[in-house]
């Protein structure tokens, strides 16, 4: 294994380090991440991980959040986080000769917060509109719903962001108690990608991190239950938007592969099937495709599409039939060895700088304790067959299994069951 150039390592407190040599690049993409996200909250604290992500920046003991942004500036470095459902991430690009002060600022950020009382109350208002901003922008808003239909009573059903009435109830004791428990080495993985030399960073990270105490209990995680049904909100649009999903696989399941060409042939690309039916041959859609979810212990996949109000009922069963027909019939070889192909690209292509490798690293990571090598993921690939394909779509939509969620205006639209029905 050592003519890898992924390396493992753990501090005494539990804290994980991976990093990844690419000599041929001048730059170092640097994270720090935490393994827990929106899915670990309350429902009274739903959205907090994600107030917290954003209070990171507003400044910690020794910088203002002014300085932070000319540090950063003044290397011509980017600076950037989110917050998942199971994990959040903080990020800096910077060139390589930059790192120690990329790692200082990150661990300034992430260990030091401030929290002031007025910086929290400013900060609430610009998170109350980032709320408005998705009941605004209604192709959001309709996954959002369908998520939250599709999860209901769960926390992966809850929206990242939380509700105006959550955030608003945030104060600097309840992040300080949330920071406190969350933000802990066992929960902390530094990952770092480019012209690096592994043991320098770890040097520079127990320097940083290595005094880290680890407190706080790991949180409990209990698997959602899907129960499909029908959602219609009628909203004044100039056009209706349409989710339809099932349930799928978990991040590390067997037929993890095969799912993500089923994904791919049915809505994932421009060949695609919905594409190629929806939108090219009727005209019916702009914007059609299929997505998956995966975490830890759940998955969802998707099917969107946006198109006239009128058009609803006739794009769903337009899915529904493209969903019988994998069921039916093997994909064609042509068909599969295309789908293989597009996925590979795209993958490959995705890894090619140092941000997106530094992302990848952490999340096998988080979900598998273990790096997979590409060429064993583009095997993995490669591997499937028609059969599994058809096998696949067999399992994940026996008839019953459609939700549906559609925004628009669509008064006295209705989707009864059997509209749904995939036998």
């Amino acid at each position: 294994m050592s003519n890898s150039p992924i390396v493992r390592d753990v501090l005494d407190n539990g804290l994980r380090i991976l990093t990844e040599r690419m000599s041929q690049v001048r730059s170092i993409s640097i994270g720090v991440w935490l393994t827990r996200g929106s899915r670990h909250e309350t429902a009274e604290c739903s959205g907090i991980a994600h107030f917290v992500e954003h209070m990171l920046f507003k400044g910690t003991a020794t910088r203002s959040a002014e300085d932070i942004a000319q540090a950063i500036d003044s290397i011509g470095g980017q600076l950037d986080a989110f917050t998942a459902k199971e994990y959040a991430s903080y990020y800096i690009k910077v060139l390589d000769e930059h790192l120690p002060l990329a790692l200082d600022i990150l661990s300034d950020i992430v260990l030091n917060p401030k929290f002031s009382a007025a910086d929290i109350e400013r900060e609430k208002k610009v998170v109350v509109e980032e709320i408005k901003m998705v009941e605004d922008t209604p192709d959001d808003l309709v996954h959002e719903l369908f998520t939250q239909g599709f999860w209901e009573n769960h926390p992966l059903g809850r929206p990242i962001l939380g509700t105006r009435e959550t955030v608003e109830s945030f104060n600097v004791a309840l992040l300080r108690d949330y920071f406190a428990d969350a933000y802990t080495p066992r929960n902390l993985i530094v990952s770092a990608v480019g012209n690096l030399e592994h043991n320098r960073v770890r040097d520079l990270v127990n320097e940083k991190f290595g005094s880290l105490a680890s407190v706080g209990e790991p949180p409990g995680e209990e698997a959602p239950s899907v129960v499909p049904k029908v959602l219609i909100r009628n909203k004044e649009l100039e056009q209706s938007h349409l989710c339809l999903g099932a349930s799928s696989y978990p991040q590390n399941h067997d037929d993890r592969f095969t799912s993500y060409l089923l994904n791919t042939i049915l809505g994932g690309s421009m060949s695609s099937r919905l594409f190629q039916n929806v939108r090219e041959k009727r005209g019916l859609a702009y914007a059609v495709f299929s997505g998956l979810s995966a975490y830890r212990d759940a998955g969802s996949f998707t099917i969107y599409a946006g198109c006239s109000n009128e058009a609803v009922g006739e794009v769903v069963d337009l899915v529904v039939a493209e969903l019988k027909g994998m069921k039916a019939s093997p994909v064609p070889d042509a068909e599969l060895r295309r789908g293989k192909d597009h996925l590979k690209g795209s993958l490959m292509l995705g890894l090619e700088n140092t941000a997106s490798r530094m992302s990848h690293l952490a999340r096998q990571e988080i979900y598998f304790d273990r790096q997979f090598g590409l060429d064993e993921t583009l095997d993995g690939i490669e591997q499937v067959t028609s059969s599994d394909v058809q096998r696949v779509a067999v399992e994940l939509f026996p008839t019953g299994s459609l939700s549906a969620t559609v925004l628009g205006n669509v008064n006295g639209l209705e989707i009864p069951p059997q509209r749904l029905a995939l036998d």
